[in-house]
């Protein structure tokens, strides 16, 4: 990922956080000598340095996919960035936005417990506190049933990059303006925006 220096993200944790809050994710490999992708929510375990998911079965991608380097990306908040915020015309548009990049080698989990023990731990980090759905109440049988349906994986990270382009770049009052001009609009510009107070001086 190409990645500027005032832009780049040292802190482990901070990526972490990201892939946390934003794990639909898109993982991209080679197949039948093409790039390939399937967007996917995907799960961290961070103490293993290790993402889980899994493909459905129909989806050829895991065929092949063993022994690859296989990039995951991570999409956090975007928005567009208007020149008119700056107050100037020497400007040009532009995007601000997060993404974390990891690159792994994939494990294929053939063991029906492991692949439900995924099922499982993605269920219950999407379901709300006070969801009545439980994997754990659902018949066996058909819990085994789905689980034939779909190819669990296991990606041990080998590396791991992120960006958060936050108009950096540009001078503190242009920045406080962009800033203000965020707040005003929708969800996605006010995350941008919580993300850019940061980097401001504390009087914001």
């Amino acid at each position: 990922m190409y990645t500027p220096s005032q832009f780049k993200i040292e802190d482990l944790s901070e990526m972490y956080d990201l892939i946390e809050a934003h794990s639909f994710a898109t993982v991209v490999s080679h197949h039948q000598e093409r790039p390939f992708a399937t967007h996917i929510p995907v799960m961290l375990r961070a103490e293993e340095q290790c993402l889980y998911g899994h493909f459905a079965r129909s989806n050829a991608q895991w065929m092949d996919i063993e022994g690859q380097e296989v990039l995951v990306i991570f999409q956090g908040p975007h928005c567009y960035i208007s020149p008119s915020w700056y107050e100037t015309p020497a400007a040009v548009p532009t995007w601000n936005y997060t993404a974390v990049h990891v690159y792994g080698k994939v494990e294929l989990i053939h063991d029906d417990h492991e692949v439900l023990r995924v099922l499982q731990e993605l269920t219950r980090k999407y379901e709300g506190p006070d969801s009545s759905y439980n994997l754990d109440h659902v018949d066996p049988h058909f819990l085994v049933g789905l689980s034939h349906g779909v190819q669990a994986f296991r990606l041990s990270i080998t590396s791991i990059e992120g960006k958060a382009k936050l108009s950096q770049n540009q001078p503190i009052e242009r920045q406080e303006r962009i800033f203000r001009e965020l707040e005003l609009k929708g969800d996605l510009e006010q995350q941008i925006a919580v993300l850019m107070k940061g980097n401001l001086p504390q009087t914001y």
